[in-house]
């Protein structure tokens, strides 16, 4: 089975556009032959984004069609967990971003995701 990794909201939608150039070689290398997946927390923002105007596709649409292009899974870890270990984040206010950089943790994933400021505090982060 191939290394599971988990993509930050940024991620998906680059890959959606198709946006590749935007991506690290060590991302795109990784997007390549690893197992795909996102929090649900990741398809709820692509909603948020689409309805205050900044993107024209919800998230279950977006998401739908990375599952036929990539294989793009919903990870499934409980969401119990993830909220009990968001509680010990203090790096970020914002509620999309502290859940989907948990549930990465939570689940042992290596995490794809461009922001500095979330790889700083996510040891499984990669970029």
């Amino acid at each position: 089975m191939a290394p599971l990794i988990q993509l930050d909201t940024h991620v998906v939608i680059w890959l959606y556009l198709p946006r590749l150039d935007l991506m690290s070689d060590l991302a795109g290398r990784m997007i390549g032959r690893d197992a795909l997946t996102v929090s649900p927390m990741v398809i709820l923002e692509l909603t948020y984004l689409k309805q205050i105007g900044r993107l024209s596709v919800d998230g279950p649409a977006i998401v739908a069609s990375l599952k036929d292009q990539l294989g793009l899974a919903i990870d499934d870890a409980p969401f119990r967990a993830v909220v009990g270990e968001a509680h010990a984040q203090q790096w970020t206010r914002d509620p999309f971003d502290r859940l989907i950089a948990v549930q990465a943790l939570v689940t042992g994933a290596a995490w794809v995701t461009a922001d500095a400021t979330m790889r700083e505090h996510v040891p499984n982060s990669v970029w």
